[in-house]
């Protein structure tokens, strides 16, 4: 069986799982993370399947693309400053986490929140929002 048709990533690319979507261009689509360490924790990924972060050919435009999403994050949430995350070993497709913080929230590794279905659909309509705005 071909990797992409397991890899529920490209299953959410393609809309066969769901998500609660921050962000889409042509290449890249961002989505919430469903287990968020901070809220507004979002995952960025290309459409195209990649394992590593640094295998994919168009790789300043993907960080560009980060950016404008951290710039979306900022704008929603007005977050104290924003942490990025790419070792991506618990699914093998390429992904930076996006994860805004607060002043309460400095540890190193924030514990996993609690966060509800609502909320988190109110926090990813806020950044795609703010993601239109740019």
């Amino acid at each position: 069986m071909n990797p992409t048709e397991m890899c529920v990533f490209c299953k959410i690319i393609k809309g066969e799982a769901p998500s609660y979507k921050v962000y889409e261009d042509d290449e890249f689509f961002g989505f919430l993370d469903i287990y968020p360490r901070t809220k507004g924790h979002s995952l960025l990924i290309p459409k195209k399947h990649y394992q590593w972060v640094y295998d994919i050919p168009n790789f300043d435009e993907y960080w560009m693309a980060v950016l404008k999403l951290t710039k979306a994050i900022k704008i929603a949430l007005s977050p104290f400053f924003i942490t990025y995350v790419t070792h991506g070993l618990e699914i093998a497709h390429a992904h930076v986490h996006i994860l805004p913080r607060t002043h309460e929230d400095t540890s190193f590794v924030p514990d996993v929140k609690q966060i509800s279905k609502e909320d988190m659909k109110k926090i990813a309509d806020t950044i795609l929002q703010a993601v239109e705005t740019l």
